[in-house]
């Protein structure tokens, strides 16, 4: 564990002196959060690079458009994967952060458990696998719906669901996809896509500028960035913590595992999501 003196280099310090100097470091001043999939492990949703998660590639939109067997496997999975991932229910730390009221939450997860939770003020960085768009006419439409037509056209298919592990994102482990059918757009005829960024996808441009606004933000009033449940393996929630570590803006990690952010944590936490959550916003009863 190590936590940067200003100034100065690192220096180890016991994990315990470092969570009390995170929640010292993160109460009463402005906030923003980043979320990642480790904050859901604790609502039964796996996480991509945790301890002890298996090592899986998910698919990317290049895969995706490659051609109707792509789209029938991704759609296989997920119509099973959707039938886990919807029975999921916000955790304590989501709770926690609700309570917590930051300037923004910036979330890569797509379960939409924060707003079930009841955060306000939310960037949904990758999207939310509760919607659908139409790569043709851009009609959206819920995932609730469109479950549904895919258990019509595919009867005795959520029959599997009993055998299979959920993986993340609405995912799961299944190879039998080929005699799945795919519903496509009602209005159009087009393919349909979940609205969400797939790997190999830009994050829309103003979902980036609006949390960059806001952690530029936080330079001027004294506040500081929490990292929680994200092992800031890719740029799309790296390039925050880069923005504010630049603008000296004091930045508190909080994972169980390293990070590819640590090197510019002010102070980093092994902890679990809903623990350490729990203890910087507790709750009034």
């Amino acid at each position: 564990m190590t936590a940067t003196a200003a100034g100065g280099p690192p220096r180890t310090r016991d994990p315990r002196e470092e969570y009390v100097a995170a929640l010292s470091l993160l109460r009463g001043r402005p906030l923003v959060v980043l979320t990642g999939a480790g904050l859901s492990t604790d609502s039964g949703i796996p996480d991509y690079r945790g301890p002890g998660s298996v090592p899986r590639t998910p698919m990317t939109r290049q895969e995706f458009d490659s051609g109707p067997a792509a789209r029938r496997r991704y759609w296989a999975r997920s119509h099973l994967g959707w039938a886990l991932m919807s029975r999921a229910t916000p955790n304590a730390g989501h709770r926690a952060l609700a309570r917590l009221d930051p300037d923004l939450l910036i979330t890569q997860n797509v379960d939409g458990l924060h707003e079930r939770a009841g955060t306000r003020r939310l960037v949904a960085l990758h999207g939310r696998i509760s919607e659908v768009v139409c790569l043709t006419c851009r009609r959206v439409v819920s995932r609730e719906w469109l479950q549904q037509r895919m258990t019509e056209l595919n009867p005795g298919h959520l029959d599997h669901v009993r055998e299979v592990a959920a993986l993340p994102d609405g995912d799961v482990d299944l190879e039998a996809t080929a005699g799945f059918t795919v519903p496509g757009c009602t209005d159009c005829g087009g393919i349909l896509k979940p609205d969400v960024v797939l790997f190999g996808e830009n994050v829309p441009a103003e979902r980036v500028q609006r949390c960059y606004a806001a952690v530029d933000a936080l330079r001027e009033r004294d506040g500081a960035l929490l990292v929680a449940g994200s092992s800031l393996a890719v740029m799309s929630g790296l390039r925050f913590v880069r923005r504010a570590a630049g603008h000296g803006v004091p930045v508190v990690v909080c994972n169980r595992g390293p990070t590819r952010g640590d090197p510019l944590a002010t102070v980093r936490v092994e902890s679990g999501c809903s623990e350490f959550l729990q203890a910087l916003a507790p709750s009034a009863g």
